[in-house]
Protein backbone atom coordinates (compact mmCIF):
# COMPACT_ATOMS: atom_id res chain seq x y z
CA UNK A 1 0.00 0.00 0.00
CA UNK A 2 2.70 2.66 -1.27
CA UNK A 3 0.68 5.91 -1.79
CA UNK A 4 2.70 8.88 -1.44
CA UNK A 5 1.09 12.28 -0.76
CA UNK A 6 0.55 15.34 -3.38
CA UNK A 7 4.09 17.11 -3.59
CA UNK A 8 6.33 14.68 -1.32
CA UNK A 9 8.82 12.38 -2.15
CA UNK A 10 7.20 8.77 -2.84
CA UNK A 11 9.27 7.50 0.11
CA UNK A 12 8.34 10.45 2.20
CA UNK A 13 7.50 9.33 6.06
CA UNK A 14 7.50 11.50 9.32
CA UNK A 15 6.92 8.43 11.22
CA UNK A 16 8.09 5.05 12.60
CA UNK A 17 5.34 2.60 13.84
CA UNK A 18 7.20 -0.35 15.22
CA UNK A 19 5.31 -3.41 16.54
CA UNK A 20 7.20 -5.26 18.69
CA UNK A 21 6.15 -8.90 20.12
CA UNK A 22 2.29 -8.63 19.25
CA UNK A 23 -0.43 -11.25 17.85
CA UNK A 24 -1.46 -11.41 14.51
CA UNK A 25 -4.67 -9.85 16.11
CA UNK A 26 -2.83 -6.30 16.98
CA UNK A 27 -0.93 -6.29 13.67
CA UNK A 28 -4.58 -6.35 11.58
CA UNK A 29 -5.72 -3.48 13.96
CA UNK A 30 -2.64 -1.39 13.13
CA UNK A 31 -3.49 -1.88 9.44
CA UNK A 32 -7.21 -1.71 9.29
CA UNK A 33 -6.74 1.64 11.44
CA UNK A 34 -3.71 3.26 8.74
CA UNK A 35 -6.29 2.01 5.83
CA UNK A 36 -9.49 3.82 7.58
CA UNK A 37 -7.73 6.85 7.78
CA UNK A 38 -5.41 6.59 4.76
CA UNK A 39 -2.28 7.66 5.60
CA UNK A 40 0.41 6.61 3.00
CA UNK A 41 2.58 3.86 4.38
CA UNK A 42 6.00 4.20 2.26
CA UNK A 43 7.53 0.95 3.68
CA UNK A 44 7.43 -2.03 6.10
CA UNK A 45 10.20 -3.83 7.15
CA UNK A 46 9.73 -7.16 8.93
CA UNK A 47 12.23 -8.40 11.84
CA UNK A 48 12.36 -10.95 13.57
CA UNK A 49 10.27 -9.78 16.53
CA UNK A 50 7.81 -7.53 14.89
CA UNK A 51 7.47 -4.82 12.04
CA UNK A 52 8.44 -1.57 10.99
CA UNK A 53 5.55 0.52 9.30
CA UNK A 54 7.12 3.55 8.07
CA UNK A 55 3.85 6.48 7.81
CA UNK A 56 3.71 9.83 6.49
CA UNK A 57 1.80 11.19 9.23
CA UNK A 58 2.98 11.70 13.07
CA UNK A 59 0.30 12.99 14.40
CA UNK A 60 -1.89 10.02 13.02
CA UNK A 61 1.22 7.75 14.67
CA UNK A 62 0.75 8.80 18.03
CA UNK A 63 -2.43 8.41 18.47
CA UNK A 64 -2.36 5.37 17.02
CA UNK A 65 0.49 4.30 19.80
CA UNK A 66 -2.12 5.47 22.64
CA UNK A 67 -5.08 4.15 20.91
CA UNK A 68 -2.99 0.49 20.71
CA UNK A 69 -2.34 0.78 24.59
CA UNK A 70 -5.66 1.38 25.52
CA UNK A 71 -7.07 -1.74 23.58
CA UNK A 72 -4.29 -3.70 23.73
CA UNK A 73 -2.13 -2.91 26.56
CA UNK A 74 1.68 -3.14 26.57
CA UNK A 75 4.34 -0.66 26.49
CA UNK A 76 4.51 2.45 24.40
CA UNK A 77 7.72 4.48 24.20
CA UNK A 78 7.45 7.67 21.69
CA UNK A 79 11.09 9.15 20.44
CA UNK A 80 11.33 11.90 18.03
CA UNK A 81 14.82 13.29 16.85
CA UNK A 82 15.62 15.76 14.58
CA UNK A 83 15.53 15.19 11.03
CA UNK A 84 16.52 18.64 9.10
CA UNK A 85 15.34 22.16 9.02
CA UNK A 86 13.05 23.97 6.82
CA UNK A 87 11.66 27.80 6.34
CA UNK A 88 13.62 28.18 9.67
CA UNK A 89 11.89 25.51 11.90
CA UNK A 90 12.97 22.18 12.78
CA UNK A 91 11.55 18.70 11.24
CA UNK A 92 11.96 15.98 13.58
CA UNK A 93 11.06 12.35 12.64
CA UNK A 94 9.06 10.75 15.27
CA UNK A 95 9.07 6.75 16.07
CA UNK A 96 6.71 5.20 18.01
CA UNK A 97 7.53 1.59 19.38
CA UNK A 98 4.82 -0.41 20.98
CA UNK A 99 5.81 -3.67 22.59
CA UNK A 100 2.84 -6.51 23.19
CA UNK A 101 2.37 -8.48 26.71
CA UNK A 102 1.48 -12.05 26.71
CA UNK A 103 -1.64 -10.78 29.10
CA UNK A 104 -4.80 -8.75 28.78
CA UNK A 105 -7.24 -7.08 31.42
CA UNK A 106 -9.52 -10.03 33.04
CA UNK A 107 -6.88 -12.40 32.97
CA UNK A 108 -6.40 -14.64 35.89
CA UNK A 109 -2.26 -14.74 36.76
CA UNK A 110 -0.03 -16.30 38.96
CA UNK A 111 2.29 -13.45 40.46
CA UNK A 112 4.82 -14.95 43.39
CA UNK A 113 2.86 -18.17 43.18
CA UNK A 114 0.00 -16.51 43.89
CA UNK A 115 -3.62 -15.65 42.46
CA UNK A 116 -4.42 -12.36 40.72
CA UNK A 117 -6.34 -11.02 38.34
CA UNK A 118 -5.41 -8.28 35.64
CA UNK A 119 -7.15 -5.13 36.50
CA UNK A 120 -5.59 -2.43 34.26
CA UNK A 121 -2.84 -2.13 31.73
CA UNK A 122 -1.79 1.63 31.21
CA UNK A 123 1.62 3.10 31.70
CA UNK A 124 1.70 -0.19 33.83
CA UNK A 125 0.27 -3.33 35.03
CA UNK A 126 -2.35 -3.00 38.04
CA UNK A 127 -3.08 -7.07 39.13
CA UNK A 128 -5.42 -7.75 42.59
CA UNK A 129 -5.15 -10.51 44.61
CA UNK A 130 -7.85 -12.69 44.24
CA UNK A 131 -8.94 -13.20 48.13
CA UNK A 132 -7.21 -10.55 50.07
CA UNK A 133 -7.76 -7.77 47.25
CA UNK A 134 -4.53 -6.39 47.47
CA UNK A 135 -3.34 -4.35 44.77
CA UNK A 136 0.14 -4.52 42.83
CA UNK A 137 1.73 -2.44 40.11
CA UNK A 138 4.05 -4.32 37.53
CA UNK A 139 6.28 -2.64 35.48
CA UNK A 140 6.05 -4.08 31.84
CA UNK A 141 9.80 -5.12 31.72
CA UNK A 142 8.77 -7.55 34.99
CA UNK A 143 6.15 -9.29 33.02
CA UNK A 144 7.64 -12.20 32.62
CA UNK A 145 6.99 -12.94 36.55
CA UNK A 146 3.66 -12.96 35.51
CA UNK A 147 2.66 -16.33 34.55
CA UNK A 148 -1.18 -16.97 33.06
CA UNK A 149 -2.90 -19.23 35.10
Amino acid sequence: MVRSLEGKHPMYYEAILQLRDVKQEVHDYVMDEISQAKIPVTETKDLKNGVDIYLADSNFTNGLGKRLQKRFGGKVINTSSLFGRKDGKNIYRVTVLFRGVPVKKGDKVSYCDEPYIVKAMAKDILIQHEKSGKKVHINYQDVRQLKLA
